[in-house]
């Protein structure tokens, strides 16, 4: 990854990176990136442009993203699992798509919680539930663990993500040091669950 910063007087700090994004299953790269990400004085979140070449086509990923969809609303009973991934660093195959919703709705509270000192990471599931719906949705409560860098400390989140492929995914949430709900829809416009990427250098 390479970066640059750029003062703007009586606004704040200006990024500008440079990076590839990996699969987060195969670590096989999908992708690079440009992005600035403006940090204004008092201001929370940051601004953020980015623009990415995928090495997948749409037609992939939204193949991909009916795959997780399918197997998930095929389930006869609401999926409920906790640790994910567990002690040992292993996600069983069949909740796969359940940390994949589950990261990327967690990146729309990393965003807006990040600042220019503190940046977080998806640590863990702790715990996950579905809720059967009526409709096409797909609709899961979370518990999360973010780490919280460079504090190391662990920041407990509870989210509720409804998705359905082709649409943006919708992110309710609130963390432990917070007594009140945050809406909105995540900033993927495709809703991809499966087109999760991350950067090859941890610290964004």
């Amino acid at each position: 990854m390479a970066s640059w910063r750029k003062s703007i007087p009586g606004v704040g700090h200006k990024y500008y990176l440079q990076f590839t994004t990996e699969d987060y299953r195969s670590r096989v790269s999908v992708g690079s990136c440009l992005a600035t990400v403006l940090f204004e004085k008092g201001n929370s979140p940051p601004a953020v442009t980015i623009n990415c070449v995928d090495s997948k086509d749409e037609k992939q990923i939204q193949e991909e993203d009916n795959k997780i969809y399918q197997k998930i609303k095929q389930q006869t009973k609401p999926i409920v699992a906790n640790d994910i991934p567990d002690s040992y660093g292993n996600i069983e195959p069949a909740f796969e798509p359940v940390w994949a919703l589950a990261v990327v709705g967690s990146s729309k509270i990393m965003w807006e919680k990040s600042t220019e000192n503190l940046s977080y990471s998806m640590a863990q599931v702790k715990s996950a539930k579905q809720w059967i719906r009526q409709d096409d949705f797909i609709e899961f409560d979370y518990t999360v663990l973010l780490h919280e860098i460079p504090t190391q400390e662990m920041i407990s989140c509870h989210l509720r993500v409804i998705w359905l492929p082709g649409h943006p995914q919708k992110v309710k949430y609130f963390c432990a040091s917070e007594n009140q709900w945050f809406e909105e829809t995540s900033g993927m416009e495709s809703g991809s669950a499966a087109g999760i990427s991350q950067e090859k250098e941890e610290n964004f």
